[in-house]
């Protein structure tokens, strides 16, 4: 039977995810009632500017005093929307106080503070869900935290930033430079008009922050995260990928060492095989690629961001959490018993591409090779190109340590047949 008393809900703004989970509260309000066991209420809406027109919202439930509306004591859920640091923290962990229990979105801060806010959900006896904070609508967070609850997750690696793959999609695509691309993906609404947070990583690295802590079962903040942006990626860098036979994409990469002690969290780009099921991800889209000891190869794709589909996770959560208040339990909060060390990047193990600008005369290519040689970097391939004097040098290494190729690198720069290094660009997926 279904219980009557409304269960009362809170959102912290009311932008494009905020509308869209206010509309899909309203129009499916049957449906929602009917799956939780009872109807939802929208009992308030905090924004900054209220006297902006809300189409499907009562002006009375619009308040500019988000602390006063968390504070009020007969609310069952908080749904965060605002995003950043402050004033999110303090009003979710205002929430949980006052018995309501948080559906949140905001990847950033969860990344930066996931221990302390679910160690206020545990305090007192709440739920924190955040499905929609990696990968809009893509169902991730809980098959990595639920369905594959009695597996061993190895490997994580993803496209988890909707802007930057339209980018670079479009630079493959079309042969389209960096900026023009990045013009393109601003115009269509794709990219932000400073896209600092997406092109530079800083968005991936947040989202890399949460998966690799549930995959792991261990502590993993945005700082552990090593981060690299993509505004160097040239289309000389395209043309080489396409000579092996691959593509390019920002990855961002969460894995387990071989011995098991220890894991990394990487954000980059990198050059990835055409044979790869990421490397077909096109556009906006995004994808995730599961590597466990039982289930094997997994991979989640959908879109990554937009009001909708965000909403859709969001909503997800909220009906996930009125059930638990109805039966009066918590969901599965913070699993960190592993503790697992985070490794510095150069303890990273992969693939290397290397682009050269070299003078074209005899013994360069063995004066490179002997600067590989001394340091243990194994060399794969090597593609000699020379004209007038001057020639491109592209080698591809075996697998070899992050610090070992940084080495190779600072010493072949010193070398004064070497007249830069035009690109580094790590292989993966293979």
């Amino acid at each position: 039977m279904m219980r009557t008393r409304p269960l009362k809900v809170a959102l912290l703004g009311c932008g494009v995810v905020g509308s869209e989970v206010a509309r899909i509260m309203t129009t499916q309000a049957a449906d929602l009632a009917a799956r939780i066991g009872a109807p939802v209420e929208l009992a308030g809406v905090a924004v900054r500017r209220p006297d902006r027109v809300r189409e499907g919202i009562a002006p009375e439930l619009v308040t500019t005093d988000a602390t006063a509306l968390v504070k009020r004591g007969d609310l069952d859920v908080v749904v965060e929307v605002i995003g950043g640091i402050e004033p999110a923290r303090t009003l979710i962990t205002t929430a949980f106080a006052h018995g309501a229990s948080v559906v949140s979105a905001n990847k950033a801060l969860l990344a930066q503070d996931g221990a302390a806010l679910h160690a206020a959900a545990e305090e007192h006896g709440k739920d924190l869900y955040y499905e929609a904070a990696v990968a809009g609508a893509i169902p991730l967070i809980r098959p990595l935290r639920e369905s594959l609850a009695g597996d061993k997750v190895n490997r994580v690696l993803g496209i988890v930033n909707g802007t930057t793959n339209f980018i670079l999609d479009k630079m493959d695509s079309t042969g389209a430079g960096y900026q023009e691309a990045l013009d393109e993906a601003t115009a269509l609404g794709y990219a932000e008009a400073d896209p600092t947070a997406d092109v530079e990583g800083f968005d991936a690295a947040a989202k890399a922050a949460i998966l690799a802590g549930i995959a792991f079962h261990t502590r993993v903040r945005l700082d552990d995260v090593h981060r690299e942006g993509m505004t160097e990626v040239t289309a000389a860098d395209f043309a080489s990928a396409r000579e092996m036979g691959c593509t390019i994409k920002l990855l961002a990469i969460c894995e387990r060492a071989a011995d098991g002690g220890s894991v990394t969290a990487r954000v980059h780009p990198a050059m990835i095989p055409l044979i790869h099921p990421l490397a077909s991800v096109r556009g906006a889209y995004n994808a995730v690629f599961v590597e466990s000891d039982a289930a094997g190869q997994l991979m989640f794709y959908g879109p990554g961001a937009g009001g909708a589909p965000t909403a859709s996770a969001v909503l997800g959560d909220l009906v996930a959490v009125c059930r638990n208040r109805l039966s009066q339990t918590t969901g599965p909060g913070e699993s960190a018993y592993a503790a697992l060390p985070v490794s510095p990047m150069g303890e990273v193990v992969t693939r290397y591409h290397i682009s050269l600008d070299v003078a074209d005369k005899p013994g360069v290519l063995a004066q490179v090779a002997t600067v590989f040689a001394e340091r243990g970097v194994s060399i794969d391939t090597v593609r000699q190109q020379g004209k007038d004097g001057e020639a491109s040098l592209v080698v591809v290494t075996h697998r070899a340590s992050d610090a070992a190729l940084d080495g190779t690198v600072d010493a072949l720069r010193k070398l004064d047949t070497v007249r830069g290094v035009a690109s580094i660009m790590r292989v993966e997926g293979e």
